[in-house]
């Protein structure tokens, strides 16, 4: 399989972030060399576009790598498009915890925070 190294693509994933990831690597046995984060924008949500998040064992060939410390981001060409700029935060607070999105695409967004509109 030959994977397409195409240009960066600034996708910012927080220290925060970057430690649960590794965490759900480990705990799926996922090796760091090859596998990693798969970051997707799905059509659907209540706001017309959703984001995906999936720990996957290896990249496909058309998918634009973002490597970062000791890890890689997986990013599809559909997806690519909304996710330039975006930043990935891992919060926890007093309603639970889980992944955010800042993203200066998103021309609208829900009280959910993860559909948004483009």
């Amino acid at each position: 399989m030959s994977t397409t190294q195409q240009p960066a693509l600034d996708v910012t994933i927080t220290a925060a972030a970057g430690t649960e990831v590794k965490k759900f690597m480990a705990a799926e046995n996922v090796d760091p060399a090859r596998g990693g984060l798969r970051v997707s924008v799905q059509p659907g949500g209540c706001s017309g576009f959703k984001y995906g998040l999936l720990i996957e064992d290896d990249a496909a060939e058309d998918d634009v790598i973002v490597e970062q410390e000791g890890y890689r981001v997986f990013i599809d060409p559909f997806s690519a498009q909304y996710l330039s700029g975006v930043t990935i935060d891992y919060v926890t607070s007093m309603q639970g915890s889980g992944f955010t999105f800042k993203n200066p695409n998103a021309t609208g967004g829900c009280g959910c925070g993860s559909s948004f509109t483009a």
